[in-house]
Parts: C-alpha cells; structure tokens; sequence
C-alpha cells in the first residue's frame, strides 16, 4: 500500500493514526466481552476504519454525518467519550437513548449525527434536509451520508441522490464497497461494474478510492468537501474495501471465500499505515504501543464504570411522557371578524399564515410551486414566499419526508403535501420509523406536518380515495388531526406548526370545494383533543369525524333525530372525556366512519367505551363504517362501499333497541 503524506506534516499523520486505531481497541475489546457473554450483538468495522475516520477529520464539527453499523470511526473521531458509548451499546440508562435503542441506533445534537435506523436507506434523505438548511442559511457546510453496498439496491438511495442531484444538496454520498449485503455477494446486488457508474445516471460527480488507505481516503474526503462548501452539489464517494468479520458476529463467515480474506488481510488499514510510519521515522513503535495501551486502559475503566450501573427500570408514566416532545406555545384565540370561506380557501388560508408567522417553515411537495399543487392550495404562494421555502419535489415521498426530518433536525419546521394521501404508503417508513420514533429515541423533535388530501365521494377509485388514517393510528408518536369545516380547518392546521411532533393533517377532497362556512381572518389556533358538540337531543349519539359530521347532521335533520352529533376534530389524540360524556348523557352509540370498518379506529374507541362506560351503556355499541373492500371507481359502486346508505337503518335500530 502507497501512502501520499501531501502536505501534512508529522504531528497531523500521527492525529490521524490515534484516530484510526480508537475504534479498532474498542472492537478487540468488545469481541473479548462478546465471547465472554457480557455484551449483545456486534457489528465489526475491523478493517474499515480507514474510511469512517479519514472522512470525519476532513469535516467540520458542526457538519452533519449519517452513520452505519460499521462506522464506529465517526463516533470516536467526533470525541465522544467511552463510557458514553458503552453505555448506549449496554442499553443503559445514561446512553444517548436511555436503553431505548441500541448500537448505533441513535442521534446526538451534541456532536451532529444522526444514527440509523434498521432500515438502511432511510437515512439518506435525512442528510438532505440537513444539507437544504444549511444551503438555505448560506453556510458553508456539507452533510455525510453512509451506505453499504447493499443498502445501495434501495429505493430510498435512488430518490436521496436523485433529490439531492436536482436540488444541488451538499451532500457527500459514502457507498462502503465492502462485498457484501449481509451474506448476498456484489455480483448478486447489482450489475454494474463499480458504483461510480450510478453517478452518470444523477448527473453526478462520482470518484472512487482504495478505502483501506487513511491517507487516499482523507486526502479525496478533504478535497471534495471543501470544494462543495464553495460549490453546493452532491458527490458520490465509492470506498472500496472488504468486511473482514461477519455482518454480526452471530451470523459468521462461511460463506465467504477464504482466498478473499487472504487477499484484504494484507490491505489491513491499521497494519500499513503503522508500518508506513516507522519506515519514515515518524514515530517510535514504543510510542504507538503506548498509545494503544493507554486507550485500552481508558476503555476498560469505562467499561467497568458502565457494567457497575443499574438496568434501567421501566416507569410507563416518563415512557409515555417521553413519546412527544412537549407543546409550550399556547393556543391564539381567533379575533371576532370572520369569513365565508371553502374549506380549500381556508386550508390555503392557514398555510399563509403559518408562513408568515414561521420564517423557518419550508414547503415541499409535487407540483406546489408554479402549479400551486393538484388541488391549487398553494396557488401564488411561489411570488409571495420565494422558491427556496415552496420547493416542487421529484415524485419521492420517502426522500422528501426524510428531508423534512433532516430540516428538523436542522431548527427548521417543514411540511409535505401529499398529492393524494393514497401516496403516503410510499413514505410510510420516514413517518412510521423516524418521524413517530424520533423523540422517544434520541429526544429530538420531529417538526414536521404531512398534509393528506383524503377520502371519496369524487370517484376517484381504489388508489386516490382512500381513509389512510387507520394506518397511522396505531403508530406511538404521531398525531393525527381531521377538521369537518373550514374554520376548523384552518386552526387546526396553525396548530399543527406550532407543534413541534409530526402531525398528519387530513383534508377532505369532496369537502375542499363543497362546503363553505365562516372562518374567522388572522392567525388563530385551536387546542387539539377537543371534540365538538351538536346537541340535537339525547335519545343517541353518533361519533364521527369529517365527511362523517355531515352525513350524520343529514340524516338526524332528515329523520328529526333528537340525538347528538360528536365531531372529533383530531384522532391521536381524541377527547376521550367528550366521548365519555356523550355516553352518559345518551346510553346509545353508534360510531360513525368512512374507513373500512375493520381495524379501523372506531374498534379502538368502541372497546375504550366498554371499559370506560360500560354502565352507561343502554345498548350494544354499533359500528358502521366501509364496506372491507378496495374503494372502487364508479359512482353507483362507491355509493354502495360507503357506509352512508346504511346510516338510516342503523340508527333506526338502535333507536329502538
């Protein structure tokens, strides 16, 4: 192995040799614990040290990196200490996730990573709203992203760069060529011959390195960083090296060729540079030994102090309380001048406002810009807020929602339209995965809004009509807003932004143009949790949300119902103490949604009923929602699969129950 000092002089070749062998200590000695039964699982970078390390120091430390399993280099080059670390891998109450997570399963403010989730590719997109905000603020930063060679066959790497290319993100793209996906071979992951050919395809530079090299790989990592910070662009690096252990530990080598590990043991990153050292006299093997010894000395107090603390005990109370991060701005009474508006004119509405309050709020979604989206809400938007804070997206939820996360991450508030909430299952790892766990995890606010454009009634068939609300209840950490009205609409939606957890917010399609009423002017916000009371009598109550309000105020004002109508307004959370009161003061319940009915949310409120109201119940609670089939397209077919033309009935029978 040739290694090209450049310019660097004694003392910086010797940093980085420190660098290079922390990890490396670290590993032998948790390959010791391992065998000895006193740690879990292992992910080993013995090998690949090189290429964590030799990038790191070429960046700044305010500079965002997204790690994988083997880049144990870029947490100890950022100094994070060991006990530190130690107690995350041990699950302990004093790591980065209180014993939530494990491994490399984590973020830090601190020392700007943002770690991994289990699903490789998601992280990428993250690195692109990290890398906008800092293009947006004009500072002169890039942001690091981390895959495998696997992890490299996912969507969401395609959409990442394919984003990142058309938006000119300064983000370095790092592929860790090692070989293999697990126990998958290269050859079996992609058929082109390196990964510097995918750069043409995104109309993006691309360069490859020997990955074992510290010097090839610091030297390359310098360079292209400090000509992105001038030069705002994404660049591909390919890193070729080889994992000399097991993907874990657990799962072995024995369908690796041996004449593979002969081959990369005499590339051994560590090994050479050692060498390169003493050949030119830099340093005394006595002086790197002793480094090595201290370290592990250091290391093996740490592990002690860490084995010496007490398992985290569970207390559901702070468990539950940490799932969100807290809400400290308060509801804004709405002034007493009002409007009649569309619901589609007061969604449009809101969102000016929330603009106008919110300097930091960035817009992203297909066709929003010019277009003002397929349902024109953000029609003019593009003249009055500029086109760095109402961005048009290639068609990439996932990379944009994880955009939105990394903008977060970043101090900013962002929001994502969905074109049709259908779309959203293409995004539903970013929401299910980082969205909803990231403050649970890492305590790191997720400030984001996904505005959904939902349901039927416009003959839109089984891929732009559905209620994708029932997928994401179920989901810890979101929240989940549906007004029925334009004012509603509207102040719902400014309190969607001022909260700093990741809401849905669900808008209506048939009602965007079909309904109108008065929405008070200026910038007003409503609590969420809080259902709304049509009292009409007590002989029932229905319970319902959106379309559902008014096909139900329909009926009871058709048939001259003496009932009550509760709109829930917001579904994560649902004002439970309302619905209880509704049950109390009525004895009969009938739940009312356009969902299919089963596994939908009115299961889930119909069995809190029973336990939380069972004695004020005069009958069986009735549930009427979808017929459990793909929404279809024409008219007299989707008349019959919503649950509308049944509502009569039901109610009639449970009136006379």
């Amino acid at each position: 192995m040739k290694f090209d000092r450049r310019d660097l002089s004694p003392e910086e070749l010797l940093q980085l040799y420190r660098a290079l062998i922390k990890p490396r200590v670290i590993e032998e000695r948790m390959l010791v614990l391992l065998r000895q039964g006193k740690i879990g699982k292992w992910f080993s970078g013995i090998g690949q040290e090189a290429i964590s390390v030799g990038i790191t120091c070429a960046l700044k430390p305010e500079e965002y990196i997204m790690p994988l399993h083997r880049n144990l280099g870029v947490f100890t080059t950022r100094g994070i200490p060991y006990q530190k670390l130690f107690a995350q891998w041990q699950g302990k109450e004093s790591g980065f996730t209180k014993g939530r997570d494990r491994s490399f399963h984590f973020g830090t403010q601190e020392y700007r990573i943002v770690g991994m989730i289990s699903h490789l590719g998601a992280m990428l997109g993250v690195a692109n709203g990290t890398a906008l905000a800092a293009k947006m603020a004009k500072r002169p930063e890039i942001s690091v992203a981390f895959s495998g060679d696997g992890g490299a066959s996912e969507g969401d790497f395609h959409e990442a760069l394919n984003t990142a290319a058309v938006w000119n993100l300064p983000v370095l793209f790092v592929i860790e060529n090692n070989g293999y996906g697990l126990s998958t071979p290269s050859q079996d992951q992609f058929r082109c011959k390196q990964f510097i050919d995918k750069g043409i395809g995104y109309g993006m530079e691309a360069h490859q390195v020997d990955g074992n090299n510290i010097l090839e790989v610091y030297h390359k990592a310098c360079e292209l960083s400090e000509s992105m910070r001038s030069h705002p662009r994404p660049i591909l690096l390919e890193c070729m090296t080889f994992r000399m252990r097991g993907h874990e530990e657990a799962s072995g080598t024995k369908y690796v060729p041996q004449h593979l590990f002969d081959e990369w043991a005499v590339k051994d990153p560590i090994r050479n540079f050692k060498q390169y050292l003493l050949d030119e006299g830099i340093a005394q093997e006595s002086q790197l030994n002793q480094w090595e010894n201290e370290m592990l000395a250091e290391l093996n107090e740490a592990v002690e102090r860490v084995f010496e603390e007490a398992e985290p005990q569970s207390n559901p109370e702070r468990e539950l309380a940490d799932v969100y991060a807290p809400v400290t701005v308060p509801t804004t009474p709405a002034g007493s001048q009002s409007r009649e508006l569309r619901l589609v004119d007061a969604v449009q509405d809101g969102l000016k406002e929330a603009m106008r309050k919110h300097p930091n709020l960035v817009l992203m979604g297909q066709d929003i810009a010019e277009y003002g989206g397929v349902f024109k809400i953000t029609e003019g938007f593009l003249s009055e807020f500029g086109s760095e804070r109402v961005r048009n997206t290639p068609i990439t939820e996932s990379s944009i929602v994880g955009a939105a996360y990394g903008l977060a991450i970043s101090g900013h508030k962002a929001m994502v339209e969905m074109q049709f909430s259908d779309f959203v299952s293409c995004a539903f790892n970013q929401i299910a995965n980082n969205l909803a766990k990231s403050h649970y995890r890492w305590q790191q606010a997720a400030d984001v809004v996904v505005r959904m454009p939902t349901g039927a009634g416009v003959q839109a068939g089984p891929f732009h009509s559905q209620s994708t609300e029932s997928w994401f209840y179920h989901i810890p950490g979101l929240k989940i807003y549906y007004p029925s009205n334009p004012a509603d609409a509207k102040g719902l939606l400014l309190r969607a932004f001022e909260d700093p957890n990741p809401v849905l917010f669900f808008e209506h399609k048939y009602l965007y143009r079909s309904l109108t009423g008065p929405v008070p002017e200026g910038y007003y916000s409503l609590e969420e949790g809080q259902a709304r009371v049509h009292d009409l009598g007590r002989d029932a109550c229905i319970i319902t949300y959106g379309w559902g309000v008014h096909q139900a105020l329909a009926a009871a004002e058709k048939n001259q119902w003496p009932i009550q109508v509760i709109d829930l307004c917001t579904l994560l959370p649902w004002d439970k103490e309302r619905v209880k009161q509704a049950v109390q003061d009525c004895g009969k319940v009938l739940l009312l949604g356009e969902a299919t009915e089963t596994g939908s949310l009115l299961s889930d409120i119909s069995a809190w009923i029973a336990e939380h109201a069972f004695e004020h119940l005069d009958a069986p609670i009735v549930r009427l929602g979808s017929l459990d089939t793909p929404i279809p397209l024409a008219k007299n077919l989707e008349d019959g699969f919503l649950p509308w033309q049944r509502l009569e009935a039901a109610m009639r029978d449970l009136l006379a129950y």
